[in-house]
């Protein structure tokens, strides 16, 4: 018998002092039986991270034609591409062709990244923003991920905090553009 798909609720009081952004979020999610808690995290970080008004998660893990997230645009199409892990170079091109605006939050290592987009061609890669998660940082929250949590998450300066389960956990969330990163300027 297959597994269900289980849906998560997390709440969020979000503080992005950086972007100036302050916000209750109360966010379904719904995780796909073969999809990791480290993903799920991530994908509540990308929502939390790139928050505007109308940003939405998308259908799943089976549409692979569409984003992890986003933002609906003027003409049907997207403002907002946002992509998770380590995307084809591909469907990152595509992406920049079909959207607005790209982004891609990872927790990926930046020799996977770099091996798998730098040898190809990818369209406004200037302009497709790159945010690196510590990968430590993803699994402890993925460890005490429950079906109803409530997050406290603020953005100041770029190091990056999220309160959960009474236990606070921090980083240093590095913000680039593709093309800085794969020139090296980002780790």
């Amino acid at each position: 018998m297959a597994q269900a798909t289980v849906l998560l609720r997390v709440g969020v009081e979000l503080a992005d002092v950086d972007r100036g952004v302050y916000e209750t979020l109360d966010l379904r999610v719904a995780q796909h039986p073969s999809e990791s808690e480290a993903r799920v995290v991530v994908r509540v970080l990308a929502r939390c991270l790139l928050h505007e008004e109308g940003l939405e998660f998308g259908r799943g893990l089976s549409n692979v034609d569409e984003p992890a997230l986003s933002l609906p645009g003027a003409h049907g199409g997207h403002a907002l591409w946002v992509d998770l892990g380590a995307p084809s170079a591909d469907r990152v091109h595509r992406a920049s062709k079909l959207a607005e605006r790209v982004a891609i939050v990872t927790d990926k290592d930046a020799q996977t990244l770099r091996k798998e987009w730098g040898s190809r061609t990818i369209h406004a890669a200037d302009a497709i923003e790159l945010l690196l998660l510590p990968r430590g940082f993803v699994d402890t929250l993925a460890a005490g991920l429950g079906r109803n949590d409530a997050w406290v998450v603020s953005l100041v300066e770029g190091n990056l905090s999220v309160t959960a389960h009474g236990e606070s956990h921090a980083c240093d969330l590095v913000r680039t553009t593709l093309a800085a990163f794969l020139a090296g300027d980002a780790s």
